[in-house]
């Protein structure tokens, strides 16, 4: 009986053994084919750009084709969908934002993929940067000041998102619930909608991205209070930070990263970040996305992993606490 017991757990520990020496030897040829990049963004798009010169590099070093295919709709759920129904075989990778983990979970009762088990993180690609900022007629030139006007005219002063439930409106939730504060959320039809809102005026505050709104905060049609983030800016070097400014721990960026199907091999995922991070970090790389308003990623498989599971939580309270819901 003995015998056979060990003979049985000899067989199991071979099989285990045998597997991982395969997957080890197919990683060392990794890839021998093409391999298909899917990006749920529209073509031309920030994020789309980026993720092609990742792609570019990535392509030249691993001597392989790096194909993009935009896959957007339904506010990016049909080509987070497409990723993780693909084989995971390390041929198919998606460029996810991190709403797409860490926000449409709070947001929607049914959605036909899985964000917290669907997918396994491979590496940031880079982070889009922010600044709160307002119109010039509306009297508040500092973060201080902002939080004092709101607090003497609770709900009276509206702020400017690109839709409810999306990231600007939930980043403005969130400074709220740290400052105090209660202003009136105006969602649009799209950030650019927004921006050009409180460029005109009609709405006087909003979190924007840095980039499509560099030339009105030069002109001096946005007043750019601060940064929520934990540097100042490239693009904006003479902005303070919010904690700078006095509201200690307040951070936001958004930032888009790869992630393989679940069931990937570890050996895939681990090359696909080394070459992901060579990718970010290759001068041309790291000058276009700074000139886009974006901070370099890359990073491990686990540093990744920690910041989606860090921000669920955060996000997942700031959604619940507001009773948002998606539209």
């Amino acid at each position: 009986m003995r015998t056979a017991r060990y003979a049985f757990v000899a067989a199991l520990l071979l099989a285990a053994f045998t597997l991982a020496l395969a997957g080890a030897l197919h990683a060392q040829s990794y890839p021998t084919k093409s391999i298909l990049v899917v990006l749920p963004q529209q073509s031309g798009s920030a994020t789309d750009v980026m993720v092609r010169l990742a792609g570019q590099k990535m392509s030249e070093s691993m001597k392989q084709p790096v194909v993009m295919m935009n896959l957007p709709g339904a506010g990016g759920l049909i080509g987070a969908e497409r990723i993780a129904n693909s084989p995971p075989d390390g041929y198919t990778i998606g460029s996810l934002n991190d709403g797409l983990l860490t926000q449409v979970p709070y947001l929607f009762q049914k959605i036909a993929y899985d964000p917290v088990n669907g997918f396994e993180p491979v590496s940031t690609v880079a982070t889009v940067t922010y600044a709160l900022v307002v119109h010039p007629s509306l009297p508040a030139k500092s973060v201080s000041e902002l939080i004092a006007l709101a607090k003497a005219q609770p709900g009276k002063i509206d702020f400017a998102s690109g839709g409810n439930g999306n990231a600007q409106h939930l980043a403005m939730e969130l400074f709220m619930s740290q400052t105090g504060t209660s202003f009136t959320h105006v969602p649009f039809r799209g950030a650019a909608q927004a921006g050009l809102e409180v460029v005109s005026g009609r709405v006087p505050v909003a979190l924007m991205g840095i980039a499509p709104n560099l030339s009105f905060i030069r002109e001096g049609r946005l007043r750019a209070l601060a940064v929520p983030a934990e540097k100042r800016s490239y693009l904006l070097p003479d902005v303070p930070t919010v904690t700078e400014a006095g509201v200690r721990g307040y951070v936001f960026s958004t930032y888009t990263g790869f992630f393989v199907p679940r069931g990937t091999p570890r050996a895939i995922i681990e090359r696909l970040s080394r070459e992901t991070v060579k990718a970010v970090n290759e001068p041309v790389v790291r000058e276009r996305l700074l000139q886009l308003g974006m901070e370099p990623g890359g990073s491990t498989p686990e540093q990744l992993g920690a910041l989606i599971q860090n921000d669920r939580v955060k996000w997942q309270k700031v959604i619940k606490d507001a009773g948002i819901k998606a539209e």
